[in-house]
């Protein structure tokens, strides 16, 4: 019997996982402080989750809560105690991100005495639940900590965690939150009242108080907060502590007797309230509605998260911890993370999603909250924004882009206002560094402007005539129909007023110059443009140029009933209109041109490869593919700019020229471990920690070097080395998805879905001799 059971142990260590949950990250040991927290969420909800010195503490994040500075506010912070503790020293431990249960475990033994804490996030409903079960007897203290109990003054670089960054107009204060205990629980909120927004004073600043009631405001009235509570725990009074930088209050609830099961749960309500009584009833209202068992809610949960993961994969089979073994499992943690928002009311943010921890962790300098991160709150970058966003289409994963394709739907009104008042011509303008509501970021907008400068541009020698990210938004509209066969019908208005900002704009500018709209081929004049923030002051910028062809061309591919012969004779048009691409010359290799002409550098970008990635005007299978390719290899720009780190493309554009040494090369780099104990936690780069730009681009890459799509035609294994075996399934456009397995440089499977499009798959492996 004991050598059964010795043997039956045995078995369960050295069990082989498969599947998603070969790349559950396991811990065996404690956590030193926030930095080595574990990635845990669903619906709209992240938290951060760890054990230090036998306490479970998580930090609690959701989508959308911005104060009325536009800082991210985090929650708050969840501390767990048990006693007796089965965590303290001396005890085994385990601690396990278990992906197909969208879960964290944590077992701990100690003195016989053994225990095992679930915590998981309800995709369904605004809900985090703590399950304690214990072979023993225990009791439990948990405690909602904030360092939001005072008002606290912000300045110098805190502020480049709002909307003030390096321009405070006075005085920046984050103020408390509204924290008590009240029945057996403890109620907490947060609200934007009476007083002067960041909205406020950007409307103001940019001249458009009179139309100022027609703006989008997503600040007025928020209030975001929950209710903490557990199965017989009672409040037992507050007290005072300091984490790393930062001090806190805490308000304590304990279990009035020892119990070998104890159930928390945490529930959160965010809503415009007019009054924190509105508020007050909405969060009643959640907490009824989700008075579904936690039992069935967590069975409901996790077929979702199942559901999640067999939309798609990429599992590399290679040995344990080896570097593509790491590309794959750091590839589905960071799809992991993304799928945490996947019904946010805002989108993934590029500067850390959900999952920020202390700054001071990331950055010695930068002593300030756990609300702290660098580039913003509300601001939502669009060139980095993006590059969240594009892996959704191979991944499957289209319902998750819908908070990105709402964040613009909802300025769409706001953007044509400001073409209206500063040009008096029609179309959307959207910048870069852009508001939550729709407007150009105050610090980059510039307070300092010269007398009788255009109050519709950016005074800022990175911003300035940066318009075309948008475009980006517009392409991923209409690959939803391409790939999901989704109805866009309502995004066909924006996607146009988009276009229609470029046709008038440009033509707007050049009546300005002089007395023609058109150059002498009757091809409009994109000048003064920009390049990405890197070719400034340009004239016909590529990446532009490209955009415009691209979504214009995408735009007519659609099927009949989304245009009118009008409109399609208009979009005909344009199309006609847009000047061609620019080239180049580099030791007699021709190579794209960043455009016509330009007047500096200000930045580290390559958007002459834009053409390549992400308007697919060159690529695999079409005409100038060397030049391309050329422009990879020879441009002294491109060669200079070239890095894997956070936001760089170059594993991307490497993937779709085909170059799959040089794609393997940088996506080793990319997407390896972190340097981090949770290995998809990448950064700052050139932002902050967890950097989704670099996770997302990762992704990316990763995604086009086994699957390219172009028009109807497929291409299978276009950048992938022979010697990395692989089971692969991606999503292609036409509703397909192809599911193959690579194995010693041979395909040993191919399903494709439907059947019908196996013709339409072409395998670029090379031949085995």
């Amino acid at each position: 019997m004991i050598n059964l059971l010795f043997f039956s142990a045995l078995t369960n260590v050295f069990a082989q996982k498969t599947g998603i949950n070969q790349y559950n990250t396991v811990w065996t040991s404690q956590s030193k402080n926030s930095s080595e927290s574990m990635p845990c969420g669903g619906g709209d909800v992240g938290l951060n989750v760890w054990v230090e010195n036998g306490d479970l503490l998580f930090y609690v994040a959701r989508s959308g809560t911005f104060d009325h500075n536009n800082t991210v506010l985090k929650l708050g912070r969840i501390r767990l105690k048990l006693a007796p503790n089965p965590f303290s020293e001396g005890a085994t431990f385990k601690q396990e991100l278990v992906l197909d249960k969208g879960q964290v475990e944590i077992t701990g033994t100690r003195a016989g005495l053994s225990a095992k804490i679930t915590v998981w996030v309800d995709v369904f409903r605004p809900v985090i639940h703590i399950a304690v079960s214990s072979n023993q007897a225990v009791k439990a203290e948990a405690a909602f900590e904030s360092w939001r109990h005072v008002d606290r003054i912000t300045k110098g670089k805190e502020n480049n965690a709002n909307s003030y960054k390096w321009a405070p107009q006075g005085e920046v204060k984050t103020l408390k939150d509204s924290i008590q205990f009240t029945d057996d629980a403890v109620l907490f909120y947060h609200r934007n009242g009476a007083e002067r927004s960041v909205f406020d004073v950007t409307v103001q600043q940019q001249g458009l108080d009179s139309v100022k009631n027609q703006l989008f405001n997503p600040l007025a009235n928020l209030t975001f907060g929950g209710r903490f509570s557990g199965k017989g725990l009672k409040p037992a009074g507050t007290y005072r502590g300091k984490y790393l930088d930062t001090d806190f209050q805490g308000w304590k609830l304990v279990s009035q007797t020892a119990s070998r099961q104890h159930e928390l749960v945490l529930h959160l309500h965010t809503d415009q309230a007019v009054s924190v009584v509105d508020w007050h009833q909405g969060l009643e209202a959640e907490i009824k509605e989700a008075a579904t068992s936690a039992k069935t809610a967590q069975h409901q949960t996790e077929n979702w998260w199942n559901d999640y993961w067999q939309k798609s994969y990429i599992y590399i089979d290679a040995p344990a911890d080896s570097p593509e073994w790491q590309v794959a499992r750091n590839y589905q943690l960071f799809r992991y993370m993304l799928g945490c928002n996947a019904f946010g009311k805002y989108p993934t943010k590029f500067n850390g999603g959900l999952f920020t921890f202390d700054p001071s962790l990331t950055d010695s300098t930068m002593k300030f909250t756990p609300d702290f991160r660098n580039w913003g709150g509300g601001i939502h970058t669009a060139q980095n924004q993006r590059l969240v966003y594009w892996p959704m289409l191979k991944s499957g994963d289209w319902d998750l882009m819908k908070p990105q394709f709402d964040f613009y739907r909802n300025l769409l009104k706001t953007a044509e206002l400001r073409t209206a008042v500063y040009w008096q011509h029609k179309g959307a303008s959207f910048t870069e560094q852009i508001e939550n509501f729709g407007l150009p970021n105050s610090a980059e907008y510039g307070w300092k402007r010269p007398v009788g400068y255009d109050k519709g541009m950016e005074y800022n020698a990175w911003l300035e005539y940066e318009w075309d990210t948008v475009l980006e938004f517009c392409l991923m509209m209409l690959e939803t129909e391409r790939y999901a066969g989704k109805d866009i019908t309502g995004d066909i208005p924006f996607i146009e007023s988009c276009l229609t900002f470029f046709n008038e704009h440009y033509q707007h500018l050049a009546k300005r110059r002089g007395s023609k709209a058109f150059d002498g081929e009757n091809k409009l004049v994109l000048y003064p443009g920009s390049a990405a923030e890197t070719y400034k002051m340009t004239y016909n910028a590529t990446s532009t140029v490209s955009a415009l062809r691209t979504v214009l061309t995408r735009l007519l591919e659609l099927p009949g009933g989304y245009l009118t012969s009008e409109k399609r004779a208009a979009w005909k048009q344009m199309l006609d209109r847009i000047p061609p691409i620019s080239f180049r010359d580099f030791d007699g290799h021709p190579t794209i041109a960043p455009a016509k002409l330009w007047e500096r550098i200000n930045n580290v970008e390559t958007p002459q490869l834009y053409s390549v990635f992400p308007w697919g005007i060159y690529g695999i299978g079409k005409p100038g593919l060397d030049t391309a390719i050329n422009t990879y290899r020879y441009d002294k720009d491109a060669l200079k700019f070239r890095s894997h780190v956070g936001w760089k493309q170059d594993n991307i554009f490497a993937a779709r020229l085909g170059l799959t040494d040089e794609a393997a090369r940088l996506t080793l780099l990319k997407l390896a471990n972190a340097g981090r104990r949770f290995p998809a936690f990448w950064g700052p780069g050139f932002d902050w920690t967890p950097d989704h730009n670099w996770g997302g681009s990762g992704m990316i890459g990763l995604q086009e070097m086994l699957l390219q799509a172009d028009g109807k035609k497929i291409y299978l294994f276009p950048a992938w080395p022979k010697t990395w075996d692989v089971h692969v399934k991606l999503h292609a456009p036409y509703n397909t998805t192809v599911e193959a397995v690579l194995k010693n440089g041979k395909l040993e499977s191919l399903i494709v879905t439907p059947e019908s499009r196996r013709g339409d798959v072409v395998n670029l492996l090379p031949p085995t001799p």
